[in-house]
């Protein structure tokens, strides 16, 4: 199981989220619990609806959970603790993939796989593209602005040598850990292909 993402909110607030993935690591729902001082709460249709609201967005600091227990005035429980919190579940819609760019792989890789990662806020540092094998795969990721720049999207190549994608999903979460810890906060993953 996943390390969950931590949140500083408002004033000693902290919200605590899960995004939950399909079979092709894109993004299918989001459980969430948020403490304000008087214990936690479920909050996942919360944790959806502030990415879409600048003012409650500002309100959210991405943290590691020694930051959220810093801000409690008893000790953070343990993961699975508070996963009992997430009471409720916010499902994303789904669609096939869309086709952007050649469907067929380059020679001697079984797939490509195109994926984004959008993200709301504001980049507080540049963030250089890169590239990296990861056993017989091969990944390459650009981060860019979209939407005529209401967000950023980190999109990720994937050419996979095998049928087996367990290094997709991995490179996914570095790389969305690593932009959360620029002070992004992740929205959804999309699979383009």
């Amino acid at each position: 199981m996943e390390e969950l993402d931590y949140y500083l909110y408002g004033a000693g607030g902290v919200l605590v989220e899960e995004f939950v993935f399909g079979r092709d690591h894109t993004t299918v729902g989001l459980h969430s619990a948020l403490w304000t001082g008087g214990g936690w709460r479920s909050a996942a249709s919360f944790s959806r609806l502030l990415r879409t609201d600048p003012a409650a967005l500002a309100e959210l600091t991405p943290t590691d959970r020694a930051g959220a227990a810093a801000v409690l005035t008893g000790p953070l429980p343990q993961e699975a603790a508070l996963r009992s919190s997430f009471l409720d579940y916010e499902a994303f819609a789904s669609a096939p993939p869309l086709r952007l760019g050649p469907a067929e792989p380059p020679e001697g890789f079984h797939e490509r796989r195109h994926y984004r990662v959008l993200f709301a806020k504001e980049l507080r540092v540049d963030l250089p593209a890169g590239s990296r094998d990861v056993g017989d795969d091969h990944f390459s990721w650009t981060l860019r602005r979209v939407g005529n720049g209401i967000a950023w999207g980190l999109y990720l190549t994937a050419l996979l040598r095998t049928g087996a994608d367990h290094a997709v999903r991995e490179m996914l979460r570095e790389l969305t850990s690593a932009v959360r810890k620029q002070g992004l906060i992740p929205v959804l993953i999309e699979r383009f292909g």
